[in-house]
């Protein structure tokens, strides 16, 4: 079989590598483009990858990491091909020849179906929604590292991975269906639902951590409140800050592209924090917010304040 990785626009610039997919956005600590194409390989042998040209950093990184596969330019026929979304059924795809999905999507299999999705990502909320998709449907059962550090007095609670080297402090409650990545630290006293947190995310003291997708290598000071938002990599908040997620009026959050206020079409969404940022002390970032990558918010801050 063959499959067609096209490009479509996308505004995930703040933590997304467009040029290197192997440290772009990841699922499990997974390069997304390797967890979407090991599940349609599960499903139907893959024997060509078709890619856009200029993703040269793509080619060589699934040339590595799939040496069975050809990996070809796209053909130039298949441009127009993208699906934003696409659903089948597991016992037809051993029969298909061709599966076109976009660069920036994600594969799925609902838990209790037999069923495969595909949704494309355009817009940060559109990653989040997959996250939890993928959390959702992918974590089912617990599974604790033996290399994991869990303090007695701290409460699991639903399905969780946990992964190596992993310590989890005094006090904390982790509310699954959840994801942390390993050499991972959750401080004395927080509260982790509904997350994935990919490696070396660090929560402080007294922290409250939720529906979040932390890219790895950040660092989170103590009671720091981080909801619905999506953290690039290598982020540093510092204390007592937050990201507020729903607005006063309580109607849908709008985030700017372009100069454009563009409808999230839910209400509560909270920030989008670029990779390589730090944020000082005591900084509140409004519902919808963007942090650019590489950007430094002095501390006392009301982010996004007009």
């Amino acid at each position: 079989m063959n499959l067609i990785l096209t490009e479509s626009p996308q505004f995930l610039h703040p933590f997304l590598n467009n040029d290197d997919a192997e440290n772009s956005i990841k699922i499990f600590d997974i390069a997304l483009i390797k967890w979407n194409i090991d599940i349609i390989n599960s499903l139907s042998k893959i024997d060509t990858v078709f890619i856009p040209e200029k993703s040269s950093k793509t080619f060589s990184f699934l040339k590595e990491t799939f040496p069975s596969m050809e990996v070809k330019p796209i053909p130039e026929h298949s441009d127009n091909l993208s699906q934003t979304h696409l659903e089948l059924d597991n016992s037809q795809m051993s029969k298909m020849e061709q599966i076109t999905i976009d660069l920036n999507s994600m594969v799925y299999q609902p838990k209790n179906t037999n069923k495969t999705f595909s949704d494309s990502i355009k817009y940060p909320w559109d990653y989040l929604a997959c996250v939890k998709n993928a959390i959702e449907n992918h974590i089912t059962k617990t599974y604790i590292s033996p290399t994991a550090k869990i303090a007695k007095t701290a409460v699991i609670e639903g399905p969780c991975i946990i992964e190596d080297n992993v310590i989890i402090d005094d006090f904390c409650k982790i509310k699954g269906p959840i994801y942390i990545g390993k050499d991972s630290f959750i401080g004395m006293g927080s509260l982790v639902r509904n997350c994935l947190l990919n490696k070396k995310t660090t929560i402080g003291f007294n922290c409250e951590v939720a529906k979040s997708y932390f890219a790895g290598s950040t660092q989170i000071a103590h009671h720091n409140v981080i909801l619905d938002s999506v953290i690039g990599e290598n982020v540093w908040f510092g204390g007592y800050s937050g990201t507020a997620n729903v607005l006063l009026t309580k109607k849908n959050v709008k985030y700017e592209i372009d100069n454009e206020l563009i409808d999230t079409g839910i209400n509560q969404f909270g920030a989008v924090v670029g990779n390589n940022s730090s944020v000082g002390a005591a900084v509140i970032t409004l519902p919808g917010r963007q942090v650019l990558p590489n950007s430094v918010i002095q501390a006392g801050t009301i982010f996004g304040k007009k």
